[in-house]
């Protein structure tokens, strides 16, 4: 069988490719496949991250195996596709440079029969252009405030602690001493 992917960057612009792939071949190989479609050299170090239907990011497999014993990471060249993907679980995120940090989302679209004569990978479309850069990622949670109290500012300034001034009705804990 044959494996559909698009793989799309994370960009403002719709870039994507579309890659047909057998369900044998491995992580590695989709990864050779997708940094050929978008043009990169294969040079840089690179990560798929299976990840649930809203593309919350969970486990990583990595390219080469980064463990302090030899073995004990399972690598790209270790999972076939079908192993990971199938009709249920469809999503998967690349990132290629985690340098420059290219991040796609991958996506299988089909499962069909081998086409007679085709070689697999192929690159059945390619849609917009690679931008110089890649979208800068912001790695925060919720930025609901640029402050430092958040939701918790209650907009009161200088002058309004002025009515706390010469009151005695706060009691004394004498901790100073522990600060000696």
């Amino acid at each position: 069988m044959v494996y559909k992917f698009r793989v799309i960057l994370d960009a403002e612009e719709d870039i994507f490719r579309d890659i047909a792939i057998l369900e044998d071949d491995t992580l590695e190989d989709l990864h050779n496949a997708i940094f050929n479609a978008f043009g990169f050299d294969g040079s840089e170090v690179a990560s798929f991250y299976t990840c649930d239907d809203t593309w919350n990011q969970e486990d990583e497999i990595p390219l080469f195996d980064t463990g302090d014993v030899p073995g004990e990471i399972r690598t790209m060249n270790d999972y076939p596709l079908s192993s990971i993907l199938d009709k249920e679980n469809t999503k998967i995120i690349y990132v290629y440079d985690f340098i420059s940090m290219w991040t796609f989302l991958v996506e299988l679209a089909a499962i069909e029969d081998e086409a007679v004569g085709a070689t697999y990978p192929e690159t059945l479309f390619s849609h917009g252009e690679m931008p110089d850069e890649a979208l800068e990622k912001n790695f925060e949670a919720d930025d609901m405030h640029n402050d430092i109290y958040g939701e918790f500012e209650d907009d009161l300034d200088e002058d309004d602690l002025d009515m706390f001034e010469g009151d005695d009705s706060f009691e004394d804990y004498g901790f100073e001493e522990n600060w000696n």
